[in-house]
C-alpha cells in the first residue's frame, strides 16, 4: 500500500438524466467492487464553488487521477486548472469516432501560464462519459491506465456529495478494514452546486494576444502581475454569451456548456480556425466575429448599456482582412461553393 494512488473521479451530470445517473452509478458500483483503484463520487466540475468539499477533495488527491465527466476532455483539463487542480496531461484510448490526435503545427507559442515547476508529478486522465452508454469501455481502459502506471495502489475509498447514511457515518467514525466502502460526508450547511456560466482559457493555445479583455466589456478578463491574461470575475459573465470564444484567434476560450462543439472545448479545428458549419449550409450567414458583436450588443442592451457594434475591441486580425493573402478559410470556402448541394 505504499506509493502514490490512481483515484478514479467521476463527476456528476448537472441533469438527472435517468440514463446518465444510471452509467455514473453502474460505473462507481463496478469500480468499487473489482477494481485495483480508488473511485470517488463529486459534483459537477463546472459548477463546484472554490471551497466546495469536491474540490477541497480534489486538491486532496497526491498521485495519478482519471476523471470521468460529461464535458469533452478539453474542457475537463482546464476547468480543473480553473479550478486550482493541476497535473501533466495524462493520454487515453477513448476518443469520438474519427477523432484523431490534434497536430497545430503553425500554431503560435503558448504563453507559460503555469511554470513547470509548479505543476505537480502526477497525470490527469480526462474522459468523457458521452462517448459510450455502457460502462465496459470505461472500465477497460481504467484497467489499461492503472495496469500502465507504476505506482502502487490501495483498495477502494468513496466521497460522495451529501449528508451520509447512518451506516456510513459509523463506518468513517469508526473505520473498517481496508476493502470496505468508506463514505465521507460533506458539510451539513452546504447547498448543491448551481449552473454556472465562465469562461476557461486553455493556457496550451493561449498566446496573451489579449483580444479577448478588448472585445469583452463586462469585465471578466484581467491581467497578473506578469501581465497575463486570466479569467478575473467569472460571475460577470453573461450567461449564455461566448462572444470572446468566437474572437479568440487560437480557439483558446472554452465555453464547456456550450452547444457549438468547438467552443465547448471539441478538439478538431481547420488551420486553427472555429468552423461551425451550421452557418454555412442554411445557418445564420453571419460569421464568427458578426456573430460575437450580436451577442455581446445583446448582453449591453439588457445591462441597459448601449450596444456597440463593430465600434469598441474588434480584434486587429480583423482590419483590413481583403488586403491578405487568401488563407486556408478562404480555400474551405472555394471548396464548398464548388460542391453541388
Amino acid at each position: 500500500m505504499a506509493g502514490k494512488k490512481l483515484t478514479v473521479v467521476i463527476s456528476q451530470g448537472q441533469s438527472k438524466n435517468p440514463a446518465q445517473r444510471k452509467l455514473e452509478e453502474e460505473l462507481a458500483m463496478r469500480l468499487m467492487v473489482g477494481s485495483d483503484a480508488e473511485v470517488s463520487l463529486v459534483p459537477h466540475l463546472y459548477d463546484m464553488a472554490a471551497d466546495h468539499t469536491g474540490l477541497l477533495f480534489l486538491r486532496s488527491i497526491p498521485g495519478d487521477v482519471v476523471v470521468l465527466s460529461w464535458l469533452y476532455p478539453r474542457a475537463a483539463r482546464w476547468v480543473l486548472d480553473r479550478q486550482g487542480f493541476r497535473g501533466r496531461e495524462g493520454f487515453t484510448l477513448l476518443k469520438e469516432e474519427n477523432e484523431e490526435d490534434e497536430e497545430l503545427e503553425d500554431a503560435a507559442p503558448a504563453i507559460d501560464a503555469v511554470p513547470a515547476g509548479d505543476i505537480p508529478n502526477r497525470f490527469i486522465y480526462c474522459i468523457d462519459l458521452r462517448l459510450h452508454a455502457q460502462p465496459e469501455p470505461y472500465l477497460e481502459e481504467i484497467h489499461r491506465i492503472a495496469e500502465s502506471s507504476s505506482q502502487n495502489l490501495v483498495e477502494l475509498t468513496s466521497w460522495i456529495g451529501g449528508q451520509p447514511q447512518a451506516d456510513q457515518l459509523k463506518r468513517y467514525l469508526a473505520p473498517q478494514p481496508s476493502n470496505e466502502l468508506v463514505s465521507l460526508p460533506s458539510p451539513q450547511d452546504e447547498a448543491p452546486p448551481k449552473r454556472r456560466w465562465y469562461p476557461v482559457i486553455d493556457y496550451s493555445r493561449c498566446t496573451n494576444c489579449m483580444e479577448c479583455i478588448d472585445f469583452c466589456l463586462f469585465g471578466v478578463y484581467g491581467v497578473d502581475t506578469l501581465d497575463r491574461i486570466l479569467v478575473e470575475a467569472q460571475d460577470n459573465c453573461k450567461k449564455g454569451c461566448p462572444a470572446c470564444s468566437r474572437v479568440c484567434p487560437e480557439n483558446a476560450i472554452i465555453f464547456p456548456q456550450h452547444k457549438t462543439p468547438a467552443i465547448a472545448g471539441a478538439d478538431g479545428e481547420i488551420a486553427g480556425l472555429k468552423i461551425d458549419l451550421s452557418l454555412l449550409f442554411g445557418g445564420t450567414g453571419k460569421n464568427a466575429l458578426e456573430l460575437a458583436v450580436a451577442e455581446r450588443d445583446t448582453e449591453l442592451v439588457r445591462d441597459g448599456r448601449d450596444a456597440v457594434g463593430m465600434a469598441i475591441g474588434i480584434p486587429k486580425r480583423q482590419t483590413g482582412r481583403s488586403d491578405k493573402p487568401r488563407d486556408d478559410l478562404d480555400a474551405l470556402m472555394d471548396d464548398l461553393d464548388a460542391l453541388s448541394l
